[in-house]
């Protein structure tokens, strides 16, 4: 079964730091660039960040450049979200996917040609 599963999320006070993890099952995430996208209640997924599959380059939305940090460890076969500083407005659920080939910033960013995405995981931002 070929899958990411994505860990992390909960409860978190405004200004606090959460690091959510992205681990692929059943194949390897050495050559996918992975991205992560969020979507809050009645709003649609945005993209948040990528990464390339070597780790070399890195792309944030505005929102989040900053205050967020994506990195990976194929040896784990996982691609790590540390989020720092937090905001009631970065609740959402949080998702990653995956995406053989050439890398795009933008096209990462919109979520295009992903091969593979996980379920989510919840980030809530509150007192």
């Amino acid at each position: 079964q070929l899958q990411l599963v994505e860990s992390g999320g909960g409860l978190v006070q405004p200004g606090g730091s959460l690091r959510l993890s992205c681990t692929a099952s059943g194949f390897t995430l050495q050559y996918y660039a992975i991205g992560w996208f969020r979507q809050a209640p009645g709003k649609e997924r945005e993209g948040v960040t990528c990464i390339t599959s070597s780790g070399a380059r890195t792309n944030y939305a505005v929102a989040v450049k900053g205050r967020f940090t994506i990195s990976r460890d194929n040896a784990k076969n996982t691609v790590y979200l540390q989020m720092d500083d937090l905001k009631p407005e970065d609740t959402a659920v949080y998702y990653c996917a995956a995406a053989v080939g050439w890398y795009s910033a933008d096209n990462c960013l919109a979520g295009y040609g992903m091969d593979y995405w996980g379920k989510g995981t919840l980030v809530t931002v509150s007192s």
